[in-house]
Order: structure tokens, then C-alpha cells, then sequence
């Protein structure tokens, strides 16, 4: 697999190759502007972030999304980023972006192969809190985030998607 990303073009046309639906393009779109912004506030900082990585893997993040609007985007759109022989880091952020990670346990339960689901990179966990960020296309609180995930059954993801938000914007120092 290259390590060659894909420009901001090519990522947004690979979304149309896999009919991906116009609103989930609009999210993608809308999570890679706030991801950027957030990559450019940690660059101010200090810390070295590859801003196009988090372009093309924040536009890519829920290609999974062509063929399923459950859970399961993430690992479907892992296989499509591999297929298509996008970079592994791309991959891996698409794999990681949900809820803030998913844990071993979780996958076993979910079925899916063993591997890390979990954001690792700040690559990784930038677009995963950009897009718990932005619901449909506009920005919400991540409150509102939290909230809707507390209700599900899903309140350790929801203390997951809380803990990434504190650790993103106490190295940012404020919220961008």
C-alpha cells in the first residue's frame, strides 16, 4: 500500500465512486473543516500534526456509510479505504472514528477481527472529535454528543467521546 494520500479531490470523488449519500458528503465536509481548524490550533501550539492526513481522512471517515449507517461504517469503510489502496493511515482512521473508539470487548461483541479500534494518532483522534463535533452538517456542543450516547446503552462511549473532547481541547487550551 502507498503511503501516497489522495488530494482533497480524489478523497471527494472516491466518496461519489461509492454513491455515498449527498448528506453524509455534507458531514464529511463539515467534520473536515472543524478538524482542520482544530489540526491548525494544535500546530499554533507546538504539536506536529500532517494536516493532509486529517483532510483526506476526515472526508473519508464515513465511506463505510455507501453500505451501512449502523456501527458497523467503520470497519465496512476500512475495507473500502484497503480495497482502494488508500495509505494505512487513512484506514486507520476510518476504522478508529467511532464513538470515541471501540474497545476490545466491544468489537468481540460486534463481531469484527481482532485489531485496535481505538483512535492512537492525534491524527486519529482529531477527526474522531470533530465528528462527534458536527451532527449532520452543523456544529453542536459536545454535550449534546454525550447526552444522545448516555441514553443508549452506550454510557462508556459516551465517557469515551468525554475524555477525547477534554484531552483535544486541553492541548488546544480552549475550545476552537
Amino acid at each position: 500500500m502507498s503511503e501516497k494520500l489522495p488530494s482533497r479531490e480524489q478523497a471527494l470523488q472516491l466518496l461519489r465512486e461509492h454513491q455515498c449519500p449527498t448528506e453524509v458528503i455534507s458531514h464529511s465536509k463539515a467534520v473536515t473543516k472543524l478538524a482542520l481548524e482544530t489540526a491548525n490550533a494544535l500546530k499554533e501550539r507546538g504539536l506536529k500534526i500532517d494536516s493532509e492526513l486529517v483532510e483526506v481522512g476526515a472526508l473519508l471517515h464515513d465511506i463505510g456509510r455507501s453500505k451501512t449507517h449502523t456501527v458497523h461504517h467503520a470497519v465496512v469503510g476500512a475495507e473500502i479505504a484497503e480495497a482502494a489502496g488508500l495509505p494505512e493511515s487513512v484506514v486507520s482512521i476510518i476504522k478508529r472514528h467511532v464513538g470515541g473508539g471501540i474497545t476490545d470487548s466491544e468489537a468481540k461483541k460486534l463481531g469484527w477481527s481482532e485489531d485496535v479500534y481505538v483512535p492512537v494518532t492525534l491524527e486519529e483522534k482529531i477527526v474522531s472529535y470533530a465528528d462527534k463535533l458536527i451532527e449532520n452538517s452543523k456544529r453542536v456542543p459536545i454535550e449534546r454528543t454525550i447526552e444522545k450516547l448516555s441514553k443508549e446503552p452506550k454510557a462508556e462511549a459516551a465517557e469515551r467521546v468525554r475524555k477525547l473532547y477534554e484531552e483535544i481541547t486541553n492541548l488546544i487550551g480552549d475550545d476552537p
